[in-house]
């Protein structure tokens, strides 16, 4: 009896050291993120981890995926995405929605933003890839939109998630701050 109230009261002194309580809820998971904090200035994103992103509420499963418009916002700028294909892919990337990330460009042809997870590719088809497509890049798990798709071919790798009428100019407008990607209602 003695050794188990000894064992008890070591196991109970140790539980600060490894982060458990003995008494309330646990902990709540951090946030996922894939850079490590900075004091002085915020992590610069790269084509692999194109910045950081901060999940929100999801939105309600859309039961009619094409024609289902997305909007990415930052500031005064918005983007409107119509979808136009209905994947995994796709309805992955609607499941996730809200979702705010940043937006860059990438080898002058593209903005690209990351989702924070890789998306579903099973069953989804590769595309060939025009101006004004929006598409999901499954090596790097991150969205591009094209505005110069020239010289670009069909690709395995490039999953066609819908299309833009924005111009370059509108597109660097989601450079610089948050950018939210929400659905339209």
């Amino acid at each position: 009896m003695r050794t188990t109230a000894i064992v008890s009261a070591t196991l109970t002194a140790m539980l600060p050291l490894t982060g458990c309580s003995t008494a309330g809820s646990p902990p709540a998971p951090a946030a996922p993120s894939s850079a490590a904090p900075s004091p002085a200035s915020p992590p610069r994103p790269t084509p692999e981890s194109p910045g950081p992103v901060v999940p929100e509420s999801p939105a309600a499963p859309v039961d009619e995926v094409e024609g289902t418009v997305v909007r990415f916002s930052s500031g005064q700028t918005t983007v409107d995405v119509t979808l136009g294909e209905d994947n995994p892919t796709v309805r992955d990337l609607l499941s996730i929605l809200p979702v705010t990330t940043t937006v860059e460009e990438f080898a002058g042809r593209e903005k690209i933003a990351s989702v924070g997870r890789q998306l579903d590719t099973s069953g989804s088809p590769g595309s060939d890839p025009e101006d004004g497509d929006l598409i999901y890049f499954t090596p790097w798990g991150n969205l591009g939109f094209y505005y110069d798709a020239s010289d670009i071919g069909f690709s395995d790798e490039t999953v066609h998630i819908g299309t833009y009428d924005a111009t370059e100019d509108e597109l660097s407008g989601l450079e610089g701050g948050d950018v939210t990607i929400s659905i339209v209602p």
